[in-house]
């Protein structure tokens, strides 16, 4: 399964890499793609949308589903 996620607030490749490692610690992901310049996400993996949304917003940043 893929999601796609929005993301607000990447500035940096700091950012994306926060973000990178938040979604990748996510119980059941098993890929990560974070695209700084397109401020998006794609995560491959049996889980819950709102699990991924959840772990980006508890780095700071914004997160909705959907490309």
């Amino acid at each position: 399964m893929t999601t796609q996620l929005t993301i607000s607030g990447m500035t940096c490749g700091h950012c994306e890499k926060a973000v990178h490692n938040a979604l990748k610690n996510v119980p059941g992901v098993q890929a990560v793609q974070v695209d700084l310049p397109g401020g998006r996400a794609t995560v491959q993996g049996d889980v819950d949308p709102q699990a991924l949304v959840s772990a980006v917003k508890e780095e700071g940043y914004g997160a909705e589903v959907g490309a």
